[in-house]
């Protein structure tokens, strides 16, 4: 019995304990580019007092200073980093050792964005089969509407557990930075896909890292992995950044722990590496424990555990509360001023990622990163029987089979601006009240409303506590071009529920008041929880 549970046991860690990797990553990439974004306001603000003081320069200008034609000083960096013509002694009363200095190299923050990598497109494949199943045709490119985009995807793998140097990124994000729109976009891909794996066979996407690194393909596995992904779903991955999880609970708590809203009751069993959250319960025997809805601060272990947790999900709902978790150090860190000293954290978290993309690179990313916030920022799932199809291949393995037409659709909308129904959801001004005793109920229907693109308040208590149905309230009197519809969709408000009240001198344009019955929970392969 004890032999059985330690199997389990060590079974668990190998499979959840790295499905959390990329919010390292996610907090790494937020504040190199606030660092980054720090370090460019101070080299501007250099800038402005060397301006100040040109009339000196022309007297005191030295090997390190060049003056242009148009009287303009122009530090020459690489000059101040040379070593002296000829040797220079001082006098001095005691022997001193020499040292020779090793600078950095310096960065050119004037330098504008490395021109995006050319992807070498696979030509083949070179049969028809593989693996118990049809290997399909490469899909076409996903129209990019002539916006400039930039698709990062960010890895997590189970290295540190197995210590065998077979890695399995079972953590796969691809976020992708419209610098034409000032939007970013994040999709969650399930390490279940069975895919083609160029030159190889059909197999589980999480395995084409690790084949590309064996086998030497060309960029090694991030080479393999970003061919994999454009010759099955026709997106040009462009760079990557990969973690482990050695530092992921200190980073957390480094911003202060996360608030999350929790629409949708987790249960599951304490995880090895992670802390069962402080406000879950134990529910049975066995040793689960539930998290019931509610709005949460959440330390980096307990934050590890509401994000790793699957036993009444799935991978797919997985993806969906690990780019949750990523939201809420975003603003947390936003939120908490701590973009204004974010040195420390990047020299903490930078040693856990391994990443292609360069200082030129981060830079054309300052601007946005400077003025993002969760409106301008959708994420997309996808959702199991609709997007895959579940299968067991010829050695008993569950996988799943991507549905081209359903994907394709959803990689569609990944790419588009913001549509008009977008704008519209965004306009719409929604107050949502707590008809409840449940505290802060009001804090996690606002943040499912700001999911979905709405830009809601959360208001607080409302006029009694002891509403049973959740009543939506409609202002507006329009007929065309009303969220009336998405709301409720949304906040899954019955129709018997809907007041359609007009009012011209109205406050807001919607009010949301929940009532003790109030469930969001839309998410398929979620299971009720026990009581």
């Amino acid at each position: 019995m004890a032999v059985e549970k330690q199997r389990r046991g060590s079974r668990v860690a190998r499979l959840v304990f790295a499905r959390l990797l990329p919010l390292v990553l996610i907090i790494a990439i937020a504040v190199v580019l606030v660092g980054v974004a720090q370090n460019l306001l101070r080299y501007l603000g250099e800038q402005s007092e060397a301006t100040s003081r040109r009339p000196a320069y022309a007297a005191t200008a030295t090997a390190i200073a060049e003056i242009t034609p148009e009287g303009d000083v122009k530090l020459n960096l690489a000059k101040l980093f040379e070593p002296p013509a000829q040797d220079i002694t001082f006098a001095t009363n005691t022997p001193q050792a020499v040292v020779e200095p090793t600078m950095p190299p310096t960065p050119d923050i004037t330098a504008t964005p490395r021109p995006l990598p050319t992807l070498f497109v696979y030509q083949g494949p070179d049969v028809v089969e593989a693996n118990g199943t049809a290997v399909p045709t490469p899909v076409e490119a996903v129209d990019r509407h002539g916006m400039d985009l930039l698709n990062i995807v960010l890895l997590g793998h189970d290295g540190e557990l197995t210590n065998d140097g077979f890695i399995r990124t079972d953590t796969m994000i691809i976020v992708s930075i419209n610098r034409t729109a000032g939007t970013v976009s994040m999709l969650s891909l399930p390490r279940d896909l069975f895919v083609y794996i160029p030159g190889w066979t059909m197999q589980r996407l999480n395995l084409a890292y690790i084949h590309g690194e064996s086998i030497g393909w060309t960029g090694g596995g991030f080479g393999l992995l970003r061919q994999t992904i454009f010759y099955n779903f026709g997106i040009n991955v462009h760079y990557y950044a990969m973690v482990n999880l050695s530092g992921f609970r200190a980073v957390v708590d480094a911003v202060g722990g996360v608030d999350l809203a929790v629409d949708c009751a987790i249960e599951n069993l304490p995880l090895i590496g992670a802390d069962v959250p402080a406000s879950a319960y134990r529910s049975d025997e066995v040793g689960n424990y539930v998290l019931p809805v509610g709005y949460y601060h959440m330390t980096g272990g307990e934050a590890l555990w509401y994000a790793r947790s699957r036993d009444n999900s799935s991978d797919f709902d997985r993806g969906r509360r690990q780019q949750q978790v990523l939201r809420a150090v975003l603003r947390r860190a936003r939120d908490q001023g701590l973009f204004n000293n974010i040195i420390p954290l990047w020299n903490e978290g930078s040693q856990y990622v391994e990443t292609n993309l360069a200082i030129e690179d981060l830079l054309s990313l300052v601007p946005l990163a400077l003025n993002m916030d969760s409106t301008r920022i959708e994420s997309f799932n996808l959702q199991r029987l609709y997007h895959t199809t579940p299968w067991t291949t010829a050695d008993g393995e569950n996988v799943q089979l991507p549905n081209y037409e359903p994907i394709r659709q959803t990689l569609v909308d990944f790419y588009s601006p913001a549509t008009d129904s977008q704008l519209v959801s965004e306009g719409s001004s929604i107050r949502v009240l707590n008809g409840t005793a449940n505290a802060d109920w009001d804090r996690v229907a606002a943040e499912r409303l700001a999911w979905d693109g709405f830009n809601p308040t959360a208001a607080g208590a409302a006029d009694r506590t002891d509403y049973t149905d959740t009543v939506l309230i409609d202002y507006t009197g329009r007929t065309k071009g009303s969220s009336l519809e998405q709301i409720a969709h949304t906040l899954n408000v019955r129709p018997e529920n809907i007041r359609l009240e007009p009012n011209a001198n109205r406050e807001y344009d919607f009010d949301v008041i929940l009532g003790s019955n109030y469930n969001s929970c839309t998410v398929a392969g979620v299971l009720p929880v026990g009581g």
